[in-house]
């Protein structure tokens, strides 16, 4: 079965396990676990298109590139008969350059859909260029880091360098200035680069991106722009009365799919026509509706010979509208789908359905997936031999070894996956909350953002199916949606561990306050730490003093109390026996130097001696505190690593009288089961903390010691 047929058969069968997108408590976990089945099927099935790849290999080294095609033969508008591989053939080494121009979160986010179906047809090493404001960097720079796709290489071009060059042009569409900045790509991208094709963000691939690449051979001597025909009647000026459209040759082309024959450009001084254009046609219609495709068009209308007429399915538009039910006929036509309408999935279509599952099984499809090496290609990253070597280095035979494995595991990280907007407050002292979570505690989130109203940096750990939902959650709850200053950041599922300290330390990374409160997502602050904190570290002095902040910590049994609203509340509650200092019962060691005998009475701060296995929650510069050390996943000794470290640093501890959190009751993780109920995994968790002890005295010069 090919790959096309394995993602056509998903999308027809609309996700058989039901729609993961809605359905609360148990329903939930049952509608995740179908969507997890369904990708152990794809992953199968994918190996088997592995398999057909190296056999389809095979046949060229020995018959040439007239062997069997994978996927179906192309029908240039200019021939109207099939496209042979003897006009046109793609060396299997030879990369495919693709140009993106991608700004905001948002856009940030729904460009990964992109990139997963261009990724799952390839065929050919890829080189992305992004032309990318300075979020939008930020955000996929860290999530192709942590990707780590063989034969993927990505540039990036500060969007901001160009601004000025198109920022000039009145427009009106919802895309803003980017949505001119295809405009400046022959001047952005390098002069060595001859070649590209230029994606908008909201396409979809539904088949391999080399069979477009393959269409450059077919341009003539002038064509230096390939594009599909316009699928509305926009440019026919016909939709309603008075209105307006920019020059156009007959109905006009779309930009969402471009071939740019970037060496053709250059030489015909394309900065200067596209400028000469814009600024001619502004006189009388003084504003673009539709962005850098206005602007294209009217040069098109006065230098016809530049266009080179694409297929029409090489861009299927989704738009209001769209004629583009006349595109196709069958599901094999297809190739690129292109929402670009405003309403974008919401956009009437009598195939609508079909579009819209198509989009969402990439949407939650695991891109851990496509980590597939193209055989027979030459062409590494420095990124992916580091992590083979580590991987080299470790012995398999080792009875800790899946644990050692988890440590060195790049994880798939996205950045700021909703919407962020904070300054930090002015007077120096501003805090951020740091934590960490995964899918079974989504609903302490809300009560979270309830209790403590600062700067949150808080990281998930989720499928991509599992994304979705948390995406559905936050749109849809009026607190979430309404709060920017909580960074939501995604580290995709991958192996059998919970990575509780790489987890903290994404977190940990993308703090901007000068403070940080670091605690878990199980704890709810009491009501006005945030402002607490803010003044304690200015009376503590923590700006010229290497200390750490103690608060705190209960815990209760009962899953409905009333939250203390004070200390003398909290009091009252723990002589009542609905609260109790937390783990006393079953974990004494981890908060005892708190000395909560002292704190019941104490009205200043005071100060407590580290000792052996003590991991409090704590308020620490951000700039003086290392990260946590990855080689703790699940459970056990993740937060006592980092507090032994801040000891060997030379922190003074510091307990404050007026502060609290408390625990929340709630189901054990797998993590701890799998520690209390595996002999195996505390063995080697003693190894890794007498390993960890070892080099933490080596680093210091210290001499802790294991009891």
């Amino acid at each position: 079965m090919t790959a096309a047929a394995v993602i056509f058969y998903y999308v027809l069968n609309d996700h058989k396990g039901g729609d993961i997108r809605t359905g609360p408590g148990s329903a939930l976990a049952e509608k995740i676990q179908s969507i997890q089945e369904e990708n152990d099927i794809l992953r199968q099935q994918v190996g088997a298109y592995k398999a057909e790849i190296s056999s389809h290999l095979l046949d060229e080294a020995h018959n040439g590139p007239q062997g069997a095609d994978l996927h179906p033969r192309l029908v240039p508008a200019s021939s109207g008969g099939p496209c042979s591989d003897k006009e046109s053939y793609i060396p299997k080494c030879e990369v495919v350059h693709v140009a993106i121009v991608c700004a905001g979160y948002n856009a940030s986010r729904s460009v990964v859909t992109l990139f997963k179906s261009i990724l799952f047809y390839r065929r050919n090493p890829l080189h992305f260029h992004l032309l990318a404001d300075s979020v939008a960097q930020i955000v996929l720079q860290k999530l192709f880091q942590t990707w780590s796709i063989p034969q993927v290489e990505v540039s990036f071009y500060l969007a901001d360098s160009v601004v000025p060059d198109v920022s000039w042009i009145p427009n009106k569409h919802y895309s803003g200035v980017y949505g001119l900045m295809k405009l400046t790509l022959p001047k952005v991208l390098p002069s060595s680069l001859q070649r590209v094709i230029v994606l908008d963000t909201d396409v979809t691939f539904a088949t391999d991106i080399a069979e477009l690449w393959k269409l450059f051979s077919q341009l003539k001597e002038k064509q230096a722009i390939g594009l599909v025909e316009n699928q509305s009647d926009w440019y026919l000026g016909k939709l309603w009365k008075n209105h307006r459209p920019w020059p156009a040759l007959g109905r006009g082309y779309n930009t969402g799919v471009i071939l740019l024959e970037l060496g053709k450009l250059r030489k015909m001084g394309w900065g200067q026509l596209w400028r000469l254009v814009a600024e001619k046609d502004l006189t009388t219609l003084l504003s673009t509706s539709l962005a850098d495709q206005d602007i294209f068009n009217a040069i098109i209308k006065t230098h016809p010979d530049l266009v080179y007429n694409l297929p029409c399915q090489w861009n299927v538009q989704l738009s209001d509208n769209t004629r583009s039910e006349l595109c196709y006929t069958e599901v094999t036509d297809l190739k690129v789908i292109h929402w670009n309408s405003p309403k974008k999935l919401k956009v009437k279509n009598k195939h609508v359905e079909f579009f819209r599952n198509l989009y969402l099984t990439f949407l939650e499809y695991d891109g851990n997936l496509l980590r597939r090496e193209l055989f027979g290609c030459n062409y590494t990253s420095t990124q992916s031999a580091v992590k083979e070597h580590q991987l080299s280095m470790l012995n398999e035979e080792d009875l800790c070894y899946d644990l050692r494995r988890a440590q060195v595991r790049s994880l798939r990280t996205h950045l700021y996956f909703l919407d962020y907007q904070y300054e930090p407050t002015p007077d120096g002292f501003d805090v951020t909350l740091v934590t960490q979570l995964s899918m079974d505690r989504l609903q302490m989130v809300e009560l979270l953002c309830q209790h403590w109203e600062g700067p949150i940096s808080l990281t998930l750990y989720l499928s991509d199916a599992e994304a979705q939902q948390f995406l559905l959650y936050a749109l849809s709850s009026q607190l979430l949606s309404s709060r920017k200053n909580i960074g939501f950041h995604i580290v995709y599922k991958e192996g059998n561990f919970y990575p509780v300290n790489l987890l903290r330390n994404v977190g940990l990374q993308q703090v901007d306050t000068p403070y940080v409160f670091l605690s878990d997502v199980d704890f709810l602050p009491m009501y006005g730490l945030y402002s607490t904190l803010k003044k304690s570290i200015q009376s503590q002095k923590l700006q010229n003093e290497k200390k750490a902040l103690v608060i705190p910590a209960f815990e209760t049994q009962r899953y409905r109390i009333t939250f203390p609203q004070n200390k003398a509340d909290l009091l009252h509650m723990l002589d009542m026996g609905t609260l109790f200092t937390f783990r006393y019962h079953v974990w004494t060691k981890g908060h005892a130097p708190t000395n909560f005998a002292k704190w019941r009475t104490a009205t200043t701060p005071y100060k407590v001696l580290w000792e052996a296995d003590f991991e409090p929650y704590i308020a620490v510069r951000a700039s003086d505190i290392p990260e946590y050390d990855t080689r703790f996943v699940g459970f056990g000794w993740n937060k006592v690593s980092h507090i032994m470290e801040l000891e060997a640093l030379g922190f003074q501890w510091v307990v404050l009288p007026n502060a609290f959190v408390v625990h929340m009751p709630h189901a054990p993780s797998f993590d701890i089961a799998k520690f209390r109920g595996s002999t195996q995994y505390r063995r080697c968790l003693k190894v890794l903390k007498s390993e960890f002890v070892k080099d933490l005295n080596r680093k210091y010069s210290k001499h802790f010691i294991l009891d």
